[in-house]
């Protein structure tokens, strides 16, 4: 690779990890435990016809090597009938899918849920942010997100 493209190529990253770093997060306030609310997450997900691909918890794995975190689970899903045709407006998107949620306790014990905005997505791996699945991705994690805060 010549020094001009190893240039090109390592501006571009940085320009990549900076758009990352500054990606839309939104959160949301649960009255429930992290677990409960991951669990109301999972059920809703299921129920909405998606695909739970994995439930992460941070804190468990933190424990096994001898460190303390708040409690902190992510939940992966998504339903490949809007993932797939983002993927083949710029296959890159597979590096933000399947959709993540991540439900976590604060240092005063408040537990909020987060995750991307699907703009941000859209933005970053040159998608169309008027795409039919960027407006139902963002509709339903609205959605699901709100069903695992509600009382």
């Amino acid at each position: 690779m010549t020094s001009s493209l190893k240039n090109i190529a390592a501006a571009t990253a940085i320009a990549i990890s900076a758009t990352a770093a500054h990606a839309e997060i939104i959160t949301k306030t649960s009255p429930h435990s992290v677990a409960q609310t991951i669990d109301k997450l999972e059920a809703a997900v299921t129920a909405a016809g998606a695909t739970v691909f994995a439930r992460v918890d941070h804190a468990a794995g933190a424990q096994k090597v001898d460190m303390e975190l708040r409690p902190t689970q992510l939940l992966i899903f998504g339903n490949p009938k809007l993932g797939t045709p983002a993927m083949l407006d710029g296959q890159t998107a597979g590096l933000d899918l399947p959709l993540r949620v991540l439900a976590y306790a604060d240092a005063e014990g408040v537990v909020h849920v987060a995750y991307h905005a699907p703009a941000e997505m859209a933005a970053v791996h040159g998608l169309p942010a008027d795409a039919p699945y960027i407006k139902m991705m963002t509709g339903a994690l609205d959605k699901l997100t709100g069903a695992a805060v509600a009382e």
